[in-house]
């Protein structure tokens, strides 16, 4: 039986928006949450098996399935996988209209708002909609914010877009602050997969300072230390993948920061 946060009482099976009212619920709680993210083209079957026994154990809120450039579409399997194993709830993290699985429980519809490629503000949206409609998908309308961290990035040359400056705070929370007034529902802070730098403790305290919707950040964040300092500042989940793919012993450290922020929080 796997272990239950109070917020994951909040997930009711067939309820229609239960990511959301989840991650909404947990934000008013004053709770945190933390999320593992699956690229499919790094994921091999056997330690996968033992990785989600462990997140069982250590309580890990949401899988992310994706990233900007998959060669191995393999959504399907790995996610037929998760649910042999766990409950947890598994998010779709899209890189191109490409990647939607309806076995998922919920997708984030990412409008890159920190670039100016229509591509990736509205033109995949539109090939994508047909399907979405008829997936049975949780739509996440989010607003996706590249940050720079020290290095070019995948999702950055994938999408031809340039980074927001890292010690720009400003800049982020005005960008943030256009995607809720836009209706997006969601933001998410990444510095990009095997970032030199995670986003800044500043950046992170701007953009909750300007928007109420609840905050995802991701991308280099390989270190308790980092992942405190994050939820401190105002993140409401915190993504960590290539951090536990090199050490699968961060598991625990991670979910140790969650656990000891969420006691404070009771």
């Amino acid at each position: 039986m796997q272990p239950t946060h109070p917020h994951h009482l909040q997930q009711g099976t067939g309820a229609p928006h239960r990511v959301l009212d989840t991650l909404i619920h947990t934000k008013q709680l004053g709770k945190k949450a933390y999320a593992v993210l699956l690229d499919p083209d790094k994921v091999e079957q056997d330690s996968f098996i033992e990785l989600l026994t462990r997140t069982r154990q250590y309580n890990v809120d949401f899988f992310l399935v994706g990233g900007s450039l998959i060669t191995n579409y393999a959504h399907r399997r790995l996610i037929d996988t998760i649910r042999q194993h766990t409950q947890t709830p598994t998010i779709l993290f899209p890189g191109n209209c490409l990647h939607i699985e309806p076995g998922a429980d919920g997708i984030l519809l990412l409008s890159l708002i920190s670039g100016r490629n229509p591509e990736f503000l509205i033109g995949q949206h539109v090939i994508a909609a047909p399907l979405l409609k008829s997936s049975g998908l949780e739509i996440l309308p989010t607003g996706y914010m590249l940050v720079d961290s020290g290095a070019q990035t995948t999702v950055s040359y994938i999408s031809n877009t340039t980074p927001l400056p890292h010690d720009k705070p400003s800049v982020a929370a005005c960008t943030a602050m256009a995607g809720e007034m836009l209706g997006l529902k969601l933001i998410y802070l990444d510095a990009g997969s095997g970032a030199r730098r995670p986003v800044s403790p500043q950046m992170i305290a701007a953009v909750r300072q300007a928007v109420d919707i609840p905050i995802i950040v991701g991308g280099g964040i390989n270190t308790a230390e980092k992942a405190h300092a994050a939820l401190q500042a105002g993140a409401d989940l915190i993504v960590v993948g290539n951090a536990i793919e090199q050490d699968p012993d961060f598991l625990p450290e991670l979910a140790t920061v969650v656990h000891a922020y969420n006691q404070v929080a009771v």
